[in-house]
């Protein structure tokens, strides 16, 4: 694994993306995983080539490469508060905004697909106001809706798939965001800009 320091730039992104694309194509490697601010690799033979492995992932980073793939503007509709977003109130009482703030601070910005990880098609967004920034619940719900839009600590994203989750939920969109008999078969790819847009509907 190459774990960077903090913080999670863009441009260090690019650069994990660049490193991925050329190790995927390695004999040696199984699987390439791009995170959030590091990269894994999954080796058919770990044992006999750790080391080289190893070596290779410094060099190649050592090279200083980017990768700036074909992105797209992608809107993403979301009613926010509610039964839609039942922890909209307790982001506002946190942050110090009205409910309304929060949901125009939020949708205010563009963000970046960072990567997909923890579920297939499970945003991680990176350009979210510091502002926003709030820690996960101290006790997980067991259930969070497909479509939920929630924040991290310092990320937002957007829950594919019904699953358990200690994300703040704001707001939920209709959109699917993973579909497996489509290909591809997530709405976003890493290097898309995304929008919330408010709807109507969503009650702060």
């Amino acid at each position: 694994m190459l774990e960077l320091a903090p913080p999670v730039t863009l441009q260090s992104q690019q650069r994990i993306w660049a490193l991925a694309e050329k190790l995927n194509h390695h004999a040696d490697v199984r699987e390439v995983v791009p995170g959030m601010n590091n990269l894994t690799l999954l080796l058919y033979t770990p044992q006999a080539d750790a080391e080289a492995m190893l070596a290779l992932l410094q060099q190649g980073w050592e090279g200083n490469e980017s990768l700036v793939p074909e992105s797209r503007d992608v809107d993403i509709p979301v009613i926010y508060g509610g039964v839609d977003g039942p922890d909209l109130h307790e982001v506002a009482q946190y942050t110090g905004m009205t409910p309304q703030q929060v949901v125009e601070c939020h949708s205010s910005v563009a963000y970046v697909v960072y990567f997909l990880g923890f579920q297939p098609g499970f945003t991680y967004l990176g350009g979210m106001p510091e502002r926003l920034a709030m820690p996960r619940r101290a006790e997980p719900r067991l259930s969070v809706a497909a479509g939920s839009v929630g924040i991290g600590g310092g990320q937002t994203g957007i829950y594919p798939l019904v699953t358990p989750g200690g994300w703040q939920l704001i707001g939920r969109t209709p959109l699917a965001l993973f579909n497996p008999n489509e290909m591809p078969p997530t709405l976003l790819r890493p290097g898309d800009n995304v929008r919330f847009v408010p709807q109507k509907e969503g009650v702060c």
